[in-house]
């Protein structure tokens, strides 16, 4: 609000990951990355994501999650947009639950970094439910899937850029607040494909995610809810978020085209990695400010990096980019990249951030554009993306 200091929190692509050993309760098989860091790898002890459907184990996991899989006649067979929508909630429910697979691990055997947390406890069966839970969703979507395409969504090996309770559970709220600017997305899809029989779940599942996230923010010292009305996403800014943050390249290339070259429907598109530079204590809604980004680009001027994807057009300086904001349910903004500066194949620049003039609270996703708008939808801003997203919470 104004006149209140609200600081940022940035999601950053690069850090330390948790400490793992294996072959203990809630953990997956690990490895050592070239960079150092540790990588989760399925399946879990349990078998995950290898789950039958009935089976022991599906019922072990009902009952640590409080609660079933829908047991209701399956819809239609669906649009391919929404199929290709339902893979990419499965893309997402598999990090997730290797997320929270590590976190618990980490606080069940007080790894450094996770063993002075206030009211233990009661965190560890919270976060002991959730785990659970996003099992029974990502068996819910790739069980759709599978069911509609012949074809899996299998899993990742993922490493996260955290090496402490605090920091896991900002990062856990920060892709909350993605993933719940997503599934609306996600909704219209499936309405703007008459697939009204997939609706009803996904808003049982907004509803839930966002009673998670109001936990997380209550362990962090913040309000429950952020915001009056959610910063609204698009699935390829949630998509790109995983891809670029936490997946290890090259470990589930299969998956990844299943989405990005999908049989039919329209697939989600690659983008290069915006890193957001200003720290996070720079960026308030106490007043306008300039914030620093950068994105990395090839000496042939094409996107470096990538995970198997066609790379974003080149950059050149001539070029008319725009850094676009998309923050609440407002349309988004646009600002011309300033100062810009390129340099052993990363570019360099500052855009303004309207912190006060335009109340911008809660999750921003940024984004390097090749146009300025207007912008109805955070669609249309990823329709014209070539680098993004960058997350910034505003506290």
């Amino acid at each position: 609000m104004h006149g209140t200091l609200a600081t940022a929190v940035l999601l950053g692509l690069s850090a330390l990951a948790s400490a793992r050993p294996t072959g203990e309760s809630y953990t997956s098989s690990s490895t050592s990355s070239s960079d150092g860091q540790e990588e989760f790898t399925f399946p879990l002890d349990n078998g995950f994501p290898n789950i039958t459907n009935p089976s022991q184990a599906l019922t072990d996991i009902e009952e640590q999650a409080h609660g079933t899989l829908p047991n209701g006649a399956a819809p239609p067979p669906p649009h391919p947009d929404s199929l290709n929508a339902l893979g990419f909630i499965a893309f997402n429910e598999l990090f997730e639950v290797a997320f929270f697979t590590e976190l618990l691990y980490n606080i069940t055997n007080n790894v450094p970094g996770f063993d002075k947390i206030p009211d233990r406890d009661n965190v560890l069966d919270i976060i002991t439910v959730v785990q659970a839970q996003e099992e029974l969703h990502e068996l819910n979507a790739n069980g759709a899937f599978t069911k509609f395409t012949g074809q899996t969504i299998t899993p990742c090996e993922y490493v996260f850029p955290v090496d402490n309770f605090v920091d896991a559970i900002g990062l856990a709220s920060t892709f909350t607040d993605v993933v719940l600017g997503t599934l609306p997305d996600i909704q219209t899809i499936f309405a703007d494909n008459g697939d009204n029989g997939l609706i009803r779940g996904v808003g049982s599942v907004i509803g839930q995610e966002g009673e998670q996230n109001g936990f997380y923010r209550g362990l962090l010292g913040k309000i429950p809810s952020a915001l009056p009305f959610l910063t609204g996403s698009a699935v390829d800014f949630a998509f790109n978020a995983i891809n670029q943050g936490f997946v290890v390249p090259g470990s589930c290339d299969a998956s990844i085209d299943l989405l990005i070259h999908p049989a039919s429907g329209t697939p989600l598109t690659e983008f290069g990695v915006l890193t957001v530079l200003t720290s996070a204590a720079d960026i308030t809604s106490a007043q306008d400010s300039e914030v620093d980004f950068s994105f990395v680009v090839s000496s042939s001027g094409s996107q470096a990096g990538g995970h198997g994807g066609s790379a974003p057009q080149g950059y050149t300086k001539q070029e008319s980019l725009f850094l676009t904001y998309i923050n609440q349910q407002n349309v988004p903004i646009s600002f011309p990249l300033q100062n810009e500066k390129f340099a052993d194949g990363i570019v360099t620049f500052t855009a303004s951030f309207p912190g006060q003039s335009q109340e911008m609270n809660g999750l921003t996703i940024a984004a390097v554009t090749t146009s300025d708008g207007p912008f109805a939808t955070p669609d249309d801003v990823a329709n014209v993306t070539l680098f993004g997203p960058g997350l910034i919470e505003v506290n």
